[in-house]
């Protein structure tokens, strides 16, 4: 099992959730956090996770999750609603980079994901959740490529590959039917001729019979 389908098995799903999507993510700048306030459990990775409820209507959280060193639990840390969500910083419209911000009512986070990659996949589908779950205001999505936003998306590539095959099908189908079509037509057409072959043949012989 993957470290994120370990995540939403023992994190989410007992909360009657789904796991959309996790990054794993370390921070750009070090918070200064008291030595007490660690409780000294060493290093750990933390996985910025969005997921929904599965009872409507939807909620939609983005929750900070974190695996200490020799540990296979997940502990869940801090939590914000979609509706709490107010920027997201992709750092760079130009080039892809692992770098983003997310800015929150009562927080803001500087983070830099594993790869560029997982960064994208992390901002396409939460700018889509943004789009169709957020009640209140959507959160201003700033300094991301278009490719992340709008159309683009990967919860869509699917479909548009699905939509693709299909129209590629038709469009063979319907060149098939017309070269079908068109073969029909010769062979009436040779039919056609050798019938009136036939009848002028026919009557040639009888001419010379008489």
């Amino acid at each position: 099992m993957s470290i994120k389908s370990a995540i939403n098995k023992e994190v989410f799903i007992p909360h009657d959730e789904k796991m959309l999507v996790a990054a794993q993510v370390k921070r750009r700048t070090k918070k200064k956090i008291p030595f007490l306030a660690t409780g000294g459990q060493g290093d750990y990775m933390t996985f910025i996770c969005i997921s929904v409820t599965n009872k409507k209507p939807s909620c939609v959280s983005i929750t900070k999750v974190k695996q200490f060193q020799g540990s296979s639990a997940f502990a869940k840390r801090s939590q914000w609603t979609i509706d709490q969500l107010r920027q997201v910083n992709g750092i760079d419209s130009n080039k892809d980079c692992p770098e983003f911000d997310l800015m929150f009512e009562n927080a803001f986070d500087q983070w830099v994901a594993c790869s560029a990659g997982e960064k994208c996949t992390f901002i396409q589908i939460l700018h889509h959740t943004c789009q169709r779950y957020s009640s209140a205001q959507k959160p201003d999505f700033v300094n991301c490529q278009s490719k992340l936003l709008g159309g683009n998306s990967i919860l869509h590539s699917a479909a548009d590959s699905v939509t693709s095959a299909v129209q590629k099908a038709s469009q063979a189908l319907n060149e098939r039917g017309e070269r079908l079509g068109r073969a029909e037509e010769r062979t009436a057409d040779m039919m056609n001729s050798a019938e009136q072959f036939s009848v002028t043949a026919q009557k040639l012989a009888m001419k010379h019979k008489c």
